[in-house]
């Protein structure tokens, strides 16, 4: 099947051309270790011909004017900075397992963390009448007043921070409120302290930057949680900016505040380092566990830039929207790269997160079921996965994550597979002989560990609790090989 646009030929494979469920796995996974997928093409178009250069990485396109002149090289070199940025994990085996499933693959898909639920009802209309009145134009780059507002008074009423609206600017999507972030603080050469197991843009976001990402190791033995000395052993005259997210993606870990505070006081002897506290999954969190903004405690709240928005907890995804607090001299540094960039959010999804904060305290009851769904989904993982040999974890106390150690396989050889020898390698496994999209743990910072999404029906998760631990028990034990 062949389509056009532009005079550009695009030529894939259709649904005819799939002969089993087995050639379709191979046909998607493009290369053997990298999870991403490539669309095999054909391009022409009259007056182009493509050369490569193996002298460098420059690709240089070769273009005839007409019939009468030489060819003219054209350079299409990408920036360092774009070079340096690897591609994410999770959007790509998201892909991947998306393409499997429209290919008929039946592949249960626990990569992504996007919960299951529906915005709840009060949201989704407050959008609708926003619309249906006519409020579809730009808003204040920063945000409307009244979303601003709210925010002001959710992050003084559960989190104990005082704000002005002019501190707050609102983004399209949390995700974007951090990378303003980092691109506001952080100079060429500055170094960005990364806590790991990590969210797996961090780091890209500090290249993006021209900063250098300083990795943190943290131990499943330790929750998962920044030990203070390793912090203050890691910090040097060129650290800027520490990132810390809690509840975490990809762990569930919580920092409890007594550790926060240790951490606080280390942050504290260094003047030149500010802190971006990343709450996304602040109300998904399971009792006795509570949450503790960074910016609350003692002399922080002048150094700390705290992310929030309204993806994970209001279930909404696809309205992106988030919002970045902090101190006016930083967060206007935010607003002023936004107006060059994307500007304003989506006026209808500023509209309907007003509606969102409006439904109480922690988001009222329509959040509150669905943290207890989310906590019946962790128990049951938890349980089923201490029956396997060998596998260790750290059980979750917020988010919807479950982050396992599979390390006691590696080296495991499986007869038409190969060798698993890696997080990478066991997730390919995963997803060929048991049909389940996971993401291996070295995205993550952590090539132990892979990352379970939870954010689906328990049914779909006992169907795919199912599938692993039939793939595992398949296999041998290193020792035993």
């Amino acid at each position: 099947m062949a389509s056009h646009l532009s005079g550009i030929s695009f030529t894939y494979p259709t649904h005819s051309s799939i002969t089993d469920q087995s050639s379709v796995i191979t046909s998607v996974r493009s290369t053997t270790l990298s999870f991403s997928s490539t669309l095999n093409s054909t391009l022409s178009i009259r007056s182009l011909e493509t050369r490569r250069h193996h002298k460098s990485a420059t690709v240089c396109s070769a273009v005839i004017l007409d019939s009468h002149s030489e060819p003219m090289e054209v350079d299409t070199t990408l920036s360092p900075r774009v070079n340096s940025v690897k591609p994410s994990k999770t959007v790509a085996i998201t892909d991947q397992a998306t393409a499997l499933v429209e290919a008929g693959v039946p592949v249960i898909r626990l990569a992504a963390g996007e919960p299951d639920f529906d915005t709840p009802a009060v949201i989704a209309e407050a959008g609708i009448n926003a619309i249906r009145e006519g409020y579809t134009r730009y808003t204040p780059n920063a945000g409307t007043l009244e979303l601003r507002t709210a925010i002001c008074k959710k992050l003084k009423e559960e989190n104990d921070l005082a704000y002005t609206p002019d501190q707050i600017v609102v983004s399209n999507g949390a995700k974007q409120s951090i990378l303003q972030a980092v691109l506001a603080v952080c100079s060429p050469g500055d170094e960005v302290l990364i806590p790991a197991p990590f969210w797996v843009s961090y780091p890209e976001m500090a290249r993006l930057a021209d900063a250098t990402p300083v990795i943190l190791p943290a131990s499943i033995t330790e929750n998962f949680l920044l030990d203070p000395k390793l912090l203050e052993s890691k910090i040097t005259e060129k650290s800027r900016l520490l990132i810390l997210c809690s509840p975490s993606n990809p762990t569930g870990s919580v920092y409890p505040k007594q550790l926060l505070e240790e951490i606080a006081r280390v942050v504290a002897k260094h003047p030149r380092l500010l802190v971006l506290s990343d709450e996304i999954y602040e109300h998904i969190i399971y009792a006795p566990a509570v949450h503790t903004s960074f910016a609350s405690l003692p002399g922080m709240w002048e150094r700390t830039l705290t992310v929030n928005g309204f993806s994970k907890a209001f279930a909404m995804t696809g309205w992106r929207l988030g919002y970045i607090a902090g101190p006016k001299h930083f967060v206007a540094a935010c607003n002023k790269i936004q107006s060059q960039s994307t500007s304003g959010a989506s006026s209808i999804a500023q509209k309907a997160a007003v509606a969102a904060l409006g439904m109480g305290h922690a988001g009222g009851e329509a959040v509150s079921q669905m943290v207890k769904a989310f906590r019946e989904r962790r128990d049951f993982l938890v349980s089923a996965f201490g029956e396997l040999d060998g596998v260790k974890m750290s059980e979750p106390q917020g988010a919807f994550y479950l982050f396992l150690d599979f390390s006691y396989y590696y080296g495991t050889e499986v007869e038409g597979f190969g060798l698993i020898n890696d997080s990478e390698s066991l997730c390919r496994y995963f997803l060929e002989q048991g049909q389940v999209a996971l993401v291996p743990g070295d995205a993550f910072g952590d090539d132990t560990c892979i990352r379970i999404s939870y954010a689906a029906s328990l049914s779909t998760l006992q169907a795919a609790a199912e599938r692993i631990k039939k793939a595992i028990l398949t296999l041998k034990s290193p020792a035993s090989v």
